[in-house]
């Protein structure tokens, strides 16, 4: 294997690294509270956050008050993500990532599971991956204390 081969496999590895931090750093966000004030940091200045179920948001001004709405919508979540398949492309790529966590609606209490799929674009600025567009798919919701059939 020649030291350039080496140094592209390195790269491709610490590249999935950093996303995966940039993941859990987001997750790290939406649970102090949907942070409107931290959110845009892991961002890329036009970037994009969209979901059927949630919203639509371009840019920072419009993710930050998507976020300042999901703020006073939820007073608690807990976004346990797994299952990243990360393909990295020079300064972009894409990932695949699920989620299951319990969220506590502000006004009415209620307590659902969710479980959801995000797929995402990333683009690497000035050495640092940020997302470009961030989807998010609802593909279940439960009670949180519901009981189960047999």
């Amino acid at each position: 294997m020649s030291t350039s081969d080496l140094e592209a496999r390195i790269t491709r590895l610490e590249d999935i690294e950093a996303i995966k931090q940039l993941k859990a750093r987001y997750a790290q966000i939406c649970d102090d509270m949907h942070n409107p004030d931290r959110v845009c940091s892991v961002f890329a200045e036009d970037g994009i956050w969209e979901s059927a179920d949630f919203g639509l948001a371009k840019g920072h001004a419009e993710i930050r008050a998507l976020f300042a709405n999901f703020q006073k919508m939820f007073s608690f979540s807990q976004h346990n993500m797994m299952n990243p398949i990360i393909t990295v492309n020079g300064n972009h790529a894409t990932g695949v990532w699920y989620i299951m966590g319990p969220w506590t609606y502000t006004e009415t209490g209620e307590e659902k599971w969710f479980a959801l799929r995000y797929d995402d674009e990333y683009v690497k600025q000035n050495g640092e991956w940020k997302y470009s567009h961030l989807r998010v798919a609802m593909r279940m919701v439960a009670d949180r204390h519901s009981t189960p059939t047999a």
